[in-house]
């Protein structure tokens, strides 16, 4: 069971996307809104208040 990179939400298997970088680097992201905010506009799910990361600290 992988986790969502951004925000950290549990996978379930067979759901959400892969993301392969060219470096090796592989992204798990459970949504495509987890996907922009991370690859598109660069944010931290840290730093956002809806992730589940940020509930965490």
């Amino acid at each position: 069971m992988a986790a969502c990179s951004f925000c950290g939400i549990d996978l379930a298997k067979g759901t959400g996307r892969l993301y392969a970088k060219k470096d090796g680097t592989v992204f798990y992201f459970c949504s495509s809104k987890c996907m922009k905010n991370q690859l598109k506009l660069g944010r931290v799910g840290k730093k956002v208040k809806w992730a589940k990361k940020t509930r965490k600290a």
